[in-house]
């Protein structure tokens, strides 16, 4: 199996912020999401990536190419996808789509059209009167309609409605399937990811805390619920971070098998969710 993506010990700094030796890989025909708090690093990562923003150190490789030799090359296989719109908010979608479309060899005007018309997306009207999912969609649109090899989102769901934001969702998983094109998916909304992503790569003040198989994460992790008599300063040492309170204590551990040691059955044991592991490690972060 080849890797469509490829991050070797990349580093920047920006000020008092520092991305620290970046590393992880994306197989072909995945979809990985990127997640963590805002101001984690995220974006600053995929921005790297395309060169937008040089980095300090570090290898990066997109389709087996060097991205300080190749990037021009390479930029003719990616769909970028940002938050923000960077259309002319002036032009409809046709006069916008005629600046862009020469810009891509592999451009297909009838995948554009099949999105545009699935979208419902007038063409004649102006961009900026769009809403933000419509502007979402016809980023898109944009994106989908080069045959890209690798689709790089940044917060594609954030503030959409859940019917824009379903769609989108069936919209990455066809375009993983039927084109083994690979997805890079950035976003603070969880619940997204576990409906779709194949891998998670977790981005935690500037480090990776861990990038790995979406299944075997949340099987590692769990929430763990119990009485306050049963902790002591050992135990608590099997937990990530433990919460207290006067009716009991509620914790994360990615150790299930020594909690079922050391507590038996006197404890609930829950499966844990994203949301879970990313409150509870910025928790244990704060405290140290």
């Amino acid at each position: 199996m080849s890797n469509v993506l490829e991050l070797q010990n990349v580093s920047k700094s920006y000020g008092t912020f520092k991305l620290n030796n970046i590393s992880f890989t994306l197989p072909e025909g995945f979809i990985m999401g990127l997640i963590g708090v805002n101001g984690a690093g995220k974006s600053t990562i995929l921005k790297v990536m395309m060169d937008i923003v040089k980095r300090d150190q570090g290898e990066i490789f997109i389709f087996g190419k060097d991205t300080r030799k190749q990037m021009v090359e390479i930029k003719e296989d990616i769909g970028f996808v940002f938050d923000d719109s960077h259309f002319y908010s002036h032009l409809n979608c046709n006069q916008m789509k005629k600046i862009i479309a020469p810009f891509y060899k592999n451009w297909n005007e009838e995948t554009y059209q099949s999105y545009m018309k699935r979208f419902n997306l007038p063409t004649d009207k102006k961009i900026e009167t769009f809403s933000k999912g419509m502007k979402m969609q016809y980023n898109i649109a944009i994106a989908l309609s080069h045959k890209a090899k690798l689709i790089i989102m940044d917060e594609p769901t954030a503030g959409l409605d859940p019917l824009v934001r379903r769609d989108l969702l069936q919209v990455l998983q066809e375009v993983v399937m039927d084109e083994r094109a690979s997805v890079l998916f950035s976003t603070h909304v969880t619940t997204d990811l576990e409906k779709i992503a194949d891998y998670i790569t977790y981005i935690h003040d500037g480090n990776v805390y861990f990038s790995a198989e979406k299944d075997i994460i949340l099987e590692r992790y769990a929430i763990v619920k119990g009485g306050l008599d049963l902790l002591n300063a050992e135990n608590e040492k099997t937990f990530v971070f433990v919460e207290k309170n006067r009716h009991g204590f509620q914790g994360l551990t990615d150790n299930k098998q020594e909690i079922k040691l050391q507590f038996g059955e006197e404890v609930i044991l829950e499966k844990a969710n994203l949301e879970d592991i990313m409150y509870y490690t910025s928790q244990a972060k704060k405290v140290k």
